[in-house]
């Protein structure tokens, strides 16, 4: 007597690709970066990742007050023929940027607004890094 066993193929599961915005891309990538100590906040930092050529992506808050500090820092991104994206706020840029605490239920608290960012090392590729580099290619501010 035979017993017949039915055998259910399985086929390999479906990864779903989830299309991101270049904003959350943008998010991803700084924290990758924050991660991986690649990630210079201020002015100061900044313009020394920019003069010194280590830059690779510059973040400028679009609501920074001080006219001569965007001029600066559109100069040295200009200089390096390193991409510059704008965020709307500082309050943003500092929590994209790690400038605040997380609570207990994953909310920013005590955000610390930051005017500009620079990553100048990117971590490892992801596909949000991917989205990002692929929006900078096709000249996207």
């Amino acid at each position: 007597m035979k017993e017949e066993v039915a055998v259910e193929e399985t086929g390999s599961p479906e990864v779903e690709v989830k299309e991101i915005s270049v904003l959350d891309a943008l998010k991803e990538v700084l924290k990758k970066a924050l991660i991986f100590d690649g990630l210079r906040r201020g002015l100061h930092e900044c313009a020394k990742a920019l003069d010194r050529g280590s830059a690779r992506l510059c973040c400028l808050a679009k609501d920074c007050d001080n006219p001569e500090y965007t001029q600066l820092v559109r100069a040295l991104c200009d200089e390096g023929n390193v991409h510059l994206i704008m965020v709307d706020t500082r309050q943003e840029l500092g929590q994209w940027a790690g400038l605040c605490k997380i609570g207990a239920e994953g909310e920013a608290t005590k955000i610390v607004p930051c005017s500009c960012a620079v990553v100048t090392d990117y971590g490892e590729q992801t596909q949000a890094l991917g989205v990002l580099l692929e929006h900078l290619k096709k000249g996207g501010d």
